[in-house]
């Protein structure tokens, strides 16, 4: 089976626009993943960037990490251009999601759970804002898997009918462009996706 080129598909789809703007959610993790993406997207679509992220458990960081994404907005040229939403501070959310896999390895079922809950909460507010695509900036990690996002995405796409936007957002040299947009606007960059329990997993590497 032919593995899917969702940079390719992604191209092609943005070419048929014909220069017209489509609306898009776009579900963002952090300032320094979502900083190339909205270079990359924001000549293409009216971007409303969506930060959900009940994953971060600590109210400290989950604030950290909002108002980093806002400063970055505040800088960039085009930042005027884009909107905000922002769903508020719901660990409880991803608990509840995450129970019975507390002691799961990275990527396993916990972190599946984890993007499923972000991912169906933006696909039910595009739905309700009626915008054209949803996606989010979490394929840009090395660390995350583009095709599970796609899945995920594409199934949420027909339970909501809103299209999901075909993407890895890696490639192109797309995270390399993000470690030099972070280091050039200064931008705090994790060491962790936001859990308690990743968190405990970095401290343990760094232990060892």
């Amino acid at each position: 089976m032919n593995r899917r080129n969702y940079q390719k598909e992604l191209e092609q789809l943005l070419q048929s626009f014909c220069g017209e703007k489509k609306k898009l959610l776009l579900h963002c993790c952090c300032a320094p993943c979502s900083s190339y993406v909205l270079e990359y997207l924001h000549a293409f679509f009216e971007i409303t960037v969506f930060f959900y992220n009940p994953n971060i458990t600590q109210e400290e960081e989950y604030e950290k990490r909002k108002k980093e994404l806002l400063r970055y907005l505040h800088e960039v040229s085009y930042g005027g251009e884009i909107h905000v939403q922002e769903a508020g501070y719901e660990p409880q959310r991803f608990l509840e999601a995450a129970k019975g896999h507390e002691e799961d390895a990275e990527r396993g079922v916990r972190c599946e759970r984890c993007f499923q809950l972000r991912l169906e909460e933006t696909a039910r507010r595009a739905k309700e804002g009626m915008f054209d695509y949803f996606c989010t900036t979490l394929s840009i990690s090395p660390h995350k898997d583009a095709a599970l996002l796609m899945q995920l995405g594409e199934a949420l796409a027909e339970k909501y009918g809103v299209s999901y936007l075909p993407s890895d957002f890696k490639k192109r040299d797309g995270y390399k462009r993000s470690i030099a947009l972070s280091k050039e606007h200064g931008l705090y960059r994790q060491d962790y996706c936001g859990c308690l329990y990743s968190a405990a997993a970095r401290e343990r590497e760094k232990e060892t």
